[in-house]
């Protein structure tokens, strides 16, 4: 009886194992064919390289691009929509109803966040910037028309320049995008900027290499990826923030616009001095940050005090030369004159022999 019951229990299991096992065969055969998709893609079109985690030294910057000059021109031509071609706001805004990427909250902070939990729902996004749109079962419909594209006339994006030990090479490379809807009130003011989200670059990659856009005014023949324009940091940007650890904006710091031209170029400096500091350009030490470049600057000041004051004291003692030396030159000379003088002057004294 105990061996009947043992073969219905072993009967039973493998039972259940010939039964389950064509269900894991199929979800791991969907999992590899998903995973051969995902790596064809890649091969076809090949996204930037990630930044290593453990490089040793690394500065991030924000920049805001304006699209209304030539440099930035090609991430907003055509402004609409003409002859099959689409400028990247259209293109990306496409990318997100169709939920091949993914879009992030823009804090107050301006900060971004990548989180699962900061991810944009673009329902709610759209009625907030009232944009028109369609659902349809279930799914977000909007007419190309009706994409704000023209009045995306601005960017943010996040800059990282990093020295990568491991293969001694140094980049700067963009880590994260923001669109930023630039709108007039009624009244015809000046336009306010509303940044829209943020997008992880690494995650829209792969897509900027399919979309190809024109480069030049000159040769309209002249089409390069977004993927190619971003590497190739061929974007013009104004420094409007840093990664510094009061979290402060230069617009918190610099009060007039002055002010802010100068701190603005004292981080590019900073950002070229360490790159030709790597290629071994230079052999002075690079400022760390503003509190060692402000020393820098004043020992600078001091060292041409210095050397101002040197001058002036060798100036001075070359003059006090020439003046004791014409001094001497006029004593010799008044000494000769009064020696010629009293030789002159002198009586002639004459004698004579009287004869006897």
């Amino acid at each position: 009886m105990m061996k009947r019951l043992l073969f219905v229990l072993l009967g039973g299991v493998l039972c259940l194992q010939s039964v389950a096992q064509p269900a894991r065969r199929r979800v791991k055969a969907a999992d590899e064919k998903a995973e051969k998709t995902v790596d064809r893609a890649s091969l076809q079109f090949p996204a930037a390289m990630e930044m290593p985690e453990d490089v040793v030294w690394r500065r991030d910057v924000y920049r805001q691009l304006d699209l209304t000059i030539d440099k930035n021109a090609p991430l907003y031509h055509p402004v609409e929509p003409s002859a099959g071609q689409i400028n990247l706001f259209t293109y990306l805004f496409d990318l997100l109803l169709t939920g091949k990427i993914t879009a992030y909250e823009y804090k107050l902070d301006g900060n971004e966040s990548f989180a699962a939990s900061n991810k944009v729902k673009m329902k709610e996004l759209m009625e907030r910037h009232h944009i028109y749109y369609e659902e349809k079962d279930g799914r977000l419909r909007v007419n190309a028309s009706d994409i704000p594209s023209a009045e995306v006339s601005r960017y943010y994006i996040k800059e990282s320049s990093y020295f990568d030990q491991r293969t001694s090479t140094f980049r700067t490379k963009v880590t994260a995008i923001c669109p930023v809807l630039m709108r007039g009130d009624e009244f015809g003011g000046e336009a306010t900027p509303y940044p829209l989200f943020w997008l992880k670059y690494d995650d829209i990659s792969t897509y900027l290499a399919r979309h190809t856009m024109m480069f030049s005014n000159y040769n309209n023949v002249t089409n390069m990826t977004a993927a190619d324009y971003f590497s190739m940091n061929l974007y013009e940007g104004k420094i409007y923030k840093t990664n510094n650890m009061q979290g402060k904006v230069l617009a918190n710091y610099c009060k007039t616009d002055s002010a802010m031209a100068n701190e603005q170029k004292r981080i590019e400096k900073e950002l070229s001095d360490f790159e030709q500091h790597v290629w071994g350009h230079r052999t002075d030490s690079v400022a760390a940050d503003s509190t060692q470049a402000g020393k820098e600057d004043v020992d600078e000041e001091k060292d041409e005090k210095k050397s101002a004051a040197s001058s002036r004291n060798s100036r001075r003692s070359s003059a006090s030369r020439k003046k004791d030396k014409a001094e001497k030159t006029n004593v010799s000379k008044s000494r000769r004159d009064r020696s010629a003088g009293s030789a002159s002057s002198a009586p002639r004294v004459t004698v004579r022999r009287q004869r006897r």
